[in-house]
């Protein structure tokens, strides 16, 4: 049985990769062709961009997906406030909040998730991120270096758990402080959220296996993936602990190969060259490794495909990581029963437009895969 998870857009989307224009959700002006809110009569109409998300929601739900991942960056709404929205609306469906630790107190964010865990029936799951540095860390104020980071993270995680409880907590620690910190009983007695713990420095693997239920990882070649798995285990199996495996992937699956070539080159004739060969901004050592898989020269779409339906250029067709599947359905799932094979228990996907490629993996990829999807 494996969990899988859709994302959902929490800064608008796009209508397709073939022109990275957001024409989704109020982050951008509305315009004719704008939909959440829609272009009306010369008006935008009173249609929400959290009405949007639902509609996703509902979308993921029902092709099939155990719940979604709410990203959490500058420029988007909070996700822990989005999914007290969003857990009122569904019944089963599973949030996957990302955040920071580094800018909540353990105690105020076992509060707040508890809360959440008594208001949705325990469905809140946690996406731990620790940050890439760079001008998005300083946009919040962080000036801690690369491994102080995750270090505060595993401090964070020890601290948030031991507070998760009734019985009056101390800890005078590196980063935090708390005395006689304790949940009420109604709090204390719900469901600690499944963590999902990113991160691929040593210093992030250390954390890692000491604190998570999930070691989260974006797609990277099938053997790189291979050998990072094996550090966290080797390293697990020092500590007495045993994580699970979960990658975050794109998806672009059309009924033939060809057809979703031909949207990758679409979408490609608009990047302009120069960008190809930028290294990403931070301290990342993710987004390093992902760089560090492509090629030097780039003249076609294809010169991407690092190895059969893995491709490293989604980053310039949209915000975020750069590896994704491509292929026809058949080939698409049988990609991700590779990965299965590699030990991965849990599959975060995504694809643009989420509304419209939820429906489609769900309903064209998840139900070829070799193993059962909890729903």
């Amino acid at each position: 049985m494996v969990d899988v998870y859709w994302r959902i857009g929490m800064h608008g989307d796009q209508p397709s990769l073939r022109h990275r224009a957001e024409t989704r959700g109020d982050w951008v002006p509305t315009a004719p062709g704008s939909l959440t809110p829609t272009w009306r009569d010369g008006r935008p109409d009173d249609r929400t961009y959290l009405e949007h998300m639902l509609d996703v929601v509902r979308a993921a739900e029902s092709a099939g997906f155990v719940g979604g991942l709410l990203p959490s960056f500058p420029f988007t709404d909070d996700p822990f406030a989005t999914a007290a929205s969003l857990l009122r609306e569904t019944s089963t469906f599973r949030f996957m909040v990302a955040f920071q630790p580094g800018f909540l107190d353990p105690f105020a964010a076992a509060r707040i998730a508890s809360s959440l865990q008594l208001l949705g029936d325990g469905r809140l799951v946690y996406n731990v991120i620790t940050g890439g540095g760079g001008p998005a860390q300083q946009w919040w104020g962080d000036r801690v270096g690369h491994d102080d980071r995750y270090a505060r993270t595993a401090e964070f995680l020890q601290a948030h758990r031991a507070v998760w409880g009734t019985t009056p907590v101390d800890l005078d620690g590196r980063f935090y402080t708390l005395q006689g910190a304790r949940l009420p009983e109604a709090l204390a007695a719900q469901p600690f959220p499944e963590v999902f713990f990113s991160g691929s420095s040593p210093a992030a693997i250390e954390a890692a296996a000491a604190h998570t239920d999930y070691y989260l990882s974006w797609l990277e070649p099938f053997d790189a993936l291979r050998q990072k798995f094996d550090a966290v285990r080797e390293r697990a199996a020092v500590l007495g602990t045993s994580p699970k495996f979960a990658v975050r992937i794109d998806v672009l699956a059309r009924p033939t190969a060809e057809e979703a070539w031909d949207e990758l080159r679409a979408g490609f004739a608009h990047v302009d060259p120069r960008r190809l060969a930028e290294a990403p901004l931070g301290d990342s050592v993710g987004a390093a490794r992902g760089h560090s898989f492509l090629p030097a020269t780039i003249r076609d779409v294809r010169d991407l495909e690092v190895e059969p339906g893995v491709w490293g250029g989604f980053s310039h067709l949209r915000g975020g990581p750069a590896f994704g599947l491509v292929g026809d359905y058949d080939q698409v799932a049988e990609r991700l029963a590779d990965l299965l094979d590699l030990g991965i228990d849990s599959f975060i996907l995504a694809g643009v437009p989420h509304l419209e490629e939820a429906h489609r993996v769900g309903e064209e990829v998840l139900t070829r895969l070799r193993v059962p999807v909890r729903a």
